[in-house]
């Protein structure tokens, strides 16, 4: 967990550290070229749509993508919840505990 100041981008390398997938999926904000090149040096397929201002706009798997789609209701359905949508927590461990509290409550429905 970052700051609110910082890029998501930033944390990418050290989440894919150690982890094993036969395609990565992300949005445009983590189209650079050390994040490809990381996917690609673990084995991976980048399935990360190029940014408007590429130069050489890279090919990505358009169905594949389509799944992200369900990550980004989760999240949608996730910031319903006051206390997360404006982090009342000054605790990371006590945010993460209500995350998975409200991923539950979500689930059951």
């Amino acid at each position: 967990m970052t700051g609110g100041e910082k890029a998501d981008s930033e944390q990418a390398l050290p989440l894919l550290n150690g982890q094993h997938a036969g395609a990565v999926v992300a949005d445009k904000g983590y189209d650079a070229d050390y994040i490809v090149d990381a996917v690609e040096a673990m084995g991976s397929a980048a399935v990360i749509p190029p940014r408007s201002n590429r130069r050489n706009a890279r090919r990505y798997d358009v169905h594949l993508y389509t799944g992200r789609n369900l990550i980004e209701r989760m999240f949608g359905k996730l910031k319903q919840f006051r206390r997360v949508a404006t982090r009342y927590d000054k605790l990371a461990s006590s945010f993460m505990a209500f995350i998975m509290v409200a991923a539950i409550s979500i689930w059951l429905r």
